[in-house]
């Protein structure tokens, strides 16, 4: 998988990782922009970026209390993100007795683009396809997908089912097909290849006392952030019992954490430098 860290994807994570104020204080641009710079995206392409996403209603203009301009999130980007931090931070042991959620979809041909919104939907959910309109998620998967349905006015074309597989074939089979598991598992394979090196260079006492640190370290964990919230989304959290032998999941889990717990908070001190007192 190539790493795309594109203008748009990269102001989402600075929002979600640094931008949520609890009492909404805008993000003034010039801030932005230097906050963009440190990940390599020049100013016109963040000026760019943030036009289209205030277009799409995520961001919205407001002025900070100096009177220069900035953005806050809008009320729907704030509860994507909440929503995003429960899959993103959380790594529960996944429990085959959890069971299974089952999403049975039906839409009338006239709004068959709906069908489409569903199923791109439901694969963003972490969804595997078990039966045409039929889709598959690990059961504890069932209340985030009842509300994102929800949200989105989805749910008058679904009905929801929980319970556990009692088919003929093993669950594990069952699982490879409802799944490509070797593509998930190549992007695990892929954030390896790129944060793992990270990682080892932090805990080996690499940057921490150089004078760039703070930058630094809000790079590289932006950078990681920026990679890793899709994967949650990509890999349902499969039992491991259903999985092949050496599943890159957990460790691709650990390198994430690893850099969470000793960047976030090192790079805040980049992303709102202390005043001097001269």
């Amino acid at each position: 998988m190539a790493d795309q860290h594109t203008p748009r994807s990269l102001i989402v994570t600075l929002y979600g990782a640094y931008g949520r104020a609890p009492d909404d204080t805008p993000l003034p641009v010039a801030e932005l922009i230097r906050l963009l710079d440190a990940v390599g995206v020049d100013a016109p392409s963040a000026r760019s970026a943030v036009s289209r996403l205030k277009r799409r209603g995520l961001l919205v203009p407001e002025r900070t209390a100096t009177g220069a301009a900035g953005y806050v999130l809008s009320g729907e980007a704030r509860q994507l993100l909440d929503d995003g931090d429960r899959r993103i931070y959380a790594h529960p042991a996944p429990l085959l007795s959890d069971g299974w959620v089952l999403a049975v979809f039906t839409v009338p041909e006239a709004e068959r683009h709906k069908r489409h919104l569903l199923r791109s939907r439901l694969g963003r959910l972490g969804f595997g396809t078990a039966a045409p309109g039929v889709w598959i998620a690990p059961g504890r998967l069932h209340e985030e997908t009842r509300h994102t349905l929800t949200r989105l006015q989805l749910d008058p074309y679904v009905a929801l089912f929980t319970g556990h597989h009692q088919g003929f074939e093993a669950t594990a089979e069952a699982v490879a097909r409802w799944w490509d598991l070797p593509a998930i598992a190549g992007l695990h394979t892929a954030f390896l290849a790129l944060h793992e090196p990270v990682l080892r260079r932090w805990e080996s006492g690499g940057p921490e006392a150089a004078k760039d640190a703070p930058r630094d370290a809000y790079r590289d964990y932006l950078l990681a952030l920026d990679s890793w919230r899709r994967l949650p989304y990509a890999d349902p959290g499969l039992p491991a019992e259903l999985l092949p032998g050496n599943w890159p999941g957990e460790r691709s889990a650990e390198v994430f954490t690893g850099l969470h717990a000793r960047l976030r908070d090192a790079g805040l001190a980049f992303v709102r430098p202390p005043v001097s007192a001269g």
